[in-house]
């Protein structure tokens, strides 16, 4: 099962590319770094643990 990669930050809306930094929980909420290290890595919605995102290597 694949991770939904989305391209907005929850909490502030800021784009995110999809091959820029971004985190997310177990249940795919999404959000900036910037919006991330403000809410100490928890995720406001679930209360999970808010981890980089998997990118894919660059070939």
């Amino acid at each position: 099962m694949a991770l939904e990669m989305r391209a907005k930050c929850e909490k502030c809306g800021a784009a995110l590319a999809m091959d820029g930094a971004a985190f997310i929980c177990s249940y795919e909420c999404t959000f900036c770094p910037s919006c991330t290290a403000a809410m100490k890595h928890v995720c406001p919605n679930c209360s999970g643990e808010l981890l980089p995102r998997p990118t894919r290597k660059k070939k």
